[in-house]
């Protein structure tokens, strides 16, 4: 039994009206994630076009063509800038806003004056570019989970060459102006792939947000809230007790005389001095460089492949851009500043035994009147 394009256009209808829900449920349940909000809204319009061009029953007016044309084209728009934003939260939707007016208009115009035909064509072609590009920022974000958004890239460029094959039959038998919905190879290939991209497309989007939100979830679990550096329980599950941490130059820090700044400025002059140093820490180290927050006032810092010598020049250029900031410690006019010890890992040496050596160089330098670097020393081998 071969399945009629009306058939298949409700059958889109209904799959892509389950899509729209479960983004929107997905939206409110996460309400950062804006790309799943701009999705369920362009799925929408493309469920009432698709419904509408399913029970049209053989009209095919004026009223009839424009209205689920600028639905579905309008509708790709969204979902674009639904893809632009997935890939870059930050990213612009004019872009989208842009392109899909002008398709919208260049179908418009042409089916209004009585080119149905040519409005036909221009509707394909918008689609083909709208779905080409969500697919290309898809492509463009494949770092994230290279498998499901290479798959999702092809299914979006494999719907965009559906409705370029659309309009070049069209081109091609020269139908300018149509008296009936097109009904070729080209508008049956369209249909199957819109139900099945949609379908595809859909089912890794929202596996993709799932695994977003677990990602989002961990990163919260192992943050400092207040400065956005890791936190103690981070800190040791990257580097645990047993952990052999030959070469590891660790630098514990504290921030000198820090409860007078809580007591006498309060404790959002507190919060401000901890990101302050946090910021300073952050500029000075590199990319892999590990910054925790240990509690308190108290910092730790993982270099890797570092030796004494450089880790404690490092140290004292924290050290004194944190002075620099002429931050108040609330007392005579005094700035905040920061202590700090050093330890470099021995042959063999475990990790626990390292973080315990910079801990005591931290103790001494505080001894020894603070706002200064003590380097502990070398671990003596049995």
């Amino acid at each position: 039994m071969v399945i009629d394009n009306a058939s298949l256009l409700i059958a889109i209808a209904f799959s892509s009206g389950s899509l729209m829900i479960a983004l929107l449920i997905g939206w409110m349940n996460s309400r950062r994630e804006s790309y799943l909000l701009f999705g369920a809204g362009g799925i929408g319009l493309v469920v009432i076009a698709m419904a509408a061009m399913g029970l049209r029953n053989g009209a095919y007016d004026m009223f009839i063509q424009l209205v689920p044309f600028v639905l579905l084209l309008i509708g790709f728009a969204l979902i674009y800038a639904g893809s632009r934003i997935f890939r870059d939260e930050a990213a612009s939707t004019i872009p989208a806003l842009v392109i899909g007016m002008v398709a919208v208009i260049t179908t418009a115009v042409p089916i209004i004056v009585g080119l149905s035909g040519i409005g036909t064509i221009m509707l394909n072609i918008g689609g083909a570019v709208l779905m080409l590009l969500c697919g290309r920022e898809y492509w463009r974000s494949r770092k994230e989970a290279r498998g499901a958004l290479i798959v999702n890239a092809v299914l979006y460029t494999l719907t965009a060459i559906s409705f370029a094959c659309c309009a070049l039959v069209l081109l091609l038998e020269g139908r300018w102006v149509l008296d009936g919905p097109p009904n070729n190879w080209a508008e049956d290939f369209n249909s199957i792939m819109s139900l099945v991209g949609l379908t595809g497309i859909g089912a890794i989007t929202l596996t993709l947000h799932h695994a977003r939100n677990a990602r989002h979830h961990r990163m919260e679990a192992h943050t400092d809230a207040l400065t956005g550096v890791l936190n103690r329980r981070a800190l040791f599950d990257i580097y645990p007790e047993g952990h052999i941490a030959t070469g590891l130059a660790v630098l514990m820090f504290d921030l000198d005389h820090f409860k007078q700044i809580n007591d006498r400025l309060g404790h959002a002059a507190g919060d401000h001095v901890l990101q302050q140093f946090a910021d300073v820490m952050r500029e000075e180290l590199r990319a892999a460089d590990t910054i925790a927050r240990l509690g308190g006032e108290e910092f730790c810092v993982i270099m890797r492949d570092m030796d004494g010598e450089r880790a404690k020049a490092i140290a004292e250029r924290i050290r004194t851009r944190f002075a620099g900031l002429n931050l108040s410690r609330g007392q005579d006019g005094q700035v905040a500043t920061v202590s700090a010890g050093l330890a470099v890992g021995g042959q063999d040496e475990p990790f626990s035994s390292v973080l315990s050596r910079a801990d005591a160089a931290l103790y001494k330098a505080k001894s020894a009147g603070r706002n200064q670097v003590h380097i502990a020393a070398l671990r003596l081998v049995a």
